[in-house]
């Protein structure tokens, strides 16, 4: 195994001659830095000067960008990455560049990143998590953000120049204490925030590597006019705002009285072009192929292998969270299902380059009424039969045909894994219960928790397991779901754990008697 001052130039963000993550000030910088003495005392009235250098101030003149021209290295970049058929076999020679716009393999299957193993492999695994330790916290440009301080492993021949990013990632881990130790039994739950990001979604994370690489394509004048998708809401927020970040165009099909209020005015509000489509989302989906493959619109919905590179490092994450000792369970919401499998390659990832020794089992959760995976896990994995997804809280998860079918199939075989359903009122119940724990989840997280609650039940999530449940969107996204449910207004549901307004009249007498009843009642004391 190569040591990790291999090829240090090409990975250093700051100095050519620098190591990457011990970066030592050069001697004549240090010549004509100011230097602070101060003293510590012992107790016994002896001191000992301390010498602290300080910083100067940076030229208020640069960026961020420009401060990393500056430092940019001009070493050879040894890692690189192309697409090639999902799940190909071994003798298989197609592969295409990152640069060429291809969606489908020849034989009309998925397409996938393959990254050089060997060059990666050619440093260990305390090497590359010194590195990704190294760039947390930091606001160096590109690596502040949670999927660009892992470059190597996601864009790695993208120049720093091309990169939209608004930091997306490094989003909170939350020990969720309270919740698993009063529901579940649990003293080691945790709840991944993916929604507590730019846009309110986990879409951020592979947005902000789609129109990167289109900010690219466009500098070497490929044919792209803009970029296009069909969303059931947080897509279509992740692709307006980066496309507006970068000056892109954005088209966006959504299905017409589908999603909430709070998904459709974002993309409206970062200037997409919406065309509100009276079809589900799998009518959009159908439209926005065909309709890419005669105008150059980049696609840019989960089919693209590209958003999976990003949504990979919510995984790195969880990993770099916990101290880079893997969990036993991670629970992720599922519709089209490409980020089951972008779990899936970030814990492989992990394994594979030696930062782990072992990956976690998946579970993906699905909305009764928007099952088909479910279906197909519980027929054996026989024939996979699409289906027309019915309503669901879960809008975002309302899909009856998923693209990304294979590529969840095959992610939750390879680490023996589950999939489980909710009904509506399950995973609106489970998502009262962790608001009253402090929380403020979507329905998606409550399909998620859902799982969780029948695998406890069973007895194949031990009250011991370490488990990660991802929270995909913000709640606020879906506030009026919960309006409905604490307002009792959903038809034949109980909303058992709903918690209305007490109305009572302006007068002290009235309030008091309400507060006592209140401060009295079997429901406060236990």
């Amino acid at each position: 195994m190569a040591s990790s001052s291999l090829f240090n130039a090409s990975l250093s963000p700051l100095n050519p001659n620098q190591h990457p993550i011990r970066r030592h000030p050069s001697p004549s910088l240090l010549r004509h830095r100011p230097v602070v003495v101060s003293c510590t005392s012992d107790g016994n009235n002896n001191t000992t000067p301390i010498e602290t250098s300080v910083k100067p101030p940076r030229r208020t003149e640069n960026t961020i960008r420009d401060d990393a021209r500056l430092h940019r290295s001009s070493a050879v970049n040894p890692f690189s990455a192309k697409y090639v058929p999902f799940n190909a076999p071994p003798n298989s020679t197609e592969h295409y560049s990152l640069d060429e716009i291809v969606y489908r393999s020849r034989s009309g299957g998925l397409l996938d990143v393959e990254h050089d193993m060997d060059a990666l492999k050619r440093f260990d695994g305390a090497y590359w998590r010194d590195l990704f330790d190294s760039r947390v916290g930091k606001s160096t440009w590109p690596y502040g953000s949670g999927v660009w301080s892992k470059k190597e492993w996601v864009l790695p021949e993208i120049d720093d120049d091309d990169i939209v990013s608004a930091f997306e990632g490094n989003s909170n881990l939350f020990w969720a204490e309270r919740f698993g130790k009063q529901f579940l039994e649990m003293n080691d739950l945790w709840v991944k925030h993916c929604g507590i990001s730019h846009t309110g979604s986990f879409k951020d994370l592979g947005m902000t590597v789609l129109v990167s690489q289109v900010n690219r394509l466009r500098k070497m004048n490929r044919p792209v006019v803009g970029v296009g998708c069909a969303s059931t809401g947080d897509t279509s927020a992740a692709l307006s705002a980066y496309c507006a970040a970068a000056g892109i165009p954005s088209i966006v099909f959504l299905p017409a009285n589908k999603i909430s209020m709070a998904q459709l005015v974002q993309p409206i509000a970062n200037g997409a072009f919406v065309l509100s489509i009276d079809t589900d989302f799998d009518g959009c989906m159908k439209l926005i192929r065909e309709v890419t493959s005669e105008l150059p619109i980049y696609l840019a919905n989960s089919l693209n292998s590209l958003r999976l590179e990003g949504q990979k490092t919510a995984a790195i994450e969880i990993l770099q969270q916990f101290d880079w000792q893997a969990p036993e369970w991670v629970i992720v919401p599922g519709g089209n299902l490409g980020n089951i499998y972008a779990f899936y390659k970030g814990f492989k990832m992990c394994q594979e380059l030696g930062l782990v020794d072992r990956i976690p089992r998946l579970v993906c959760a699905q909305a009764a009424n928007a099952n088909p995976l479910y279906l197909h896990y519980k027929s054996g994995w026989k024939d996979f039969k699409p289906m027309t997804a019915s309503t669901t809280f879960a809008s975002a998860i309302q899909i009856g045909d998923p693209v990304s079918i294979d590529r969840a199939v095959y992610a939750l075989k390879q680490c023996d894994g589950i999939v489980e359903e909710a009904t509506e009122e399950e995973l609106m119940d489970a998502m009262a219960q962790a608001d009253s724990t402090g929380m403020f989840i979507c329905p998606h997280t409550g399909v998620a928790l859902t799982a969780l609650f029948k695998l406890r039940k069973q007895g194949v999530i031990a009250p011991t397991d370490r488990t990660v449940v991802v929270s995909t969107a913000h709640g606020l996204k879906f506030t009026q779901s919960k309006v409905d449910y604490h307002s009792k207004a959903i038809p034949e549901m109980a909303c058992r754990f709903s918690n209305p307004p007490v109305d009572v009249k302006a007068d002290f007498g009235a309030v008091m008697d309400v507060l006592k009843n209140y401060l009295g009642s079997q429901k406060l004391r236990s």
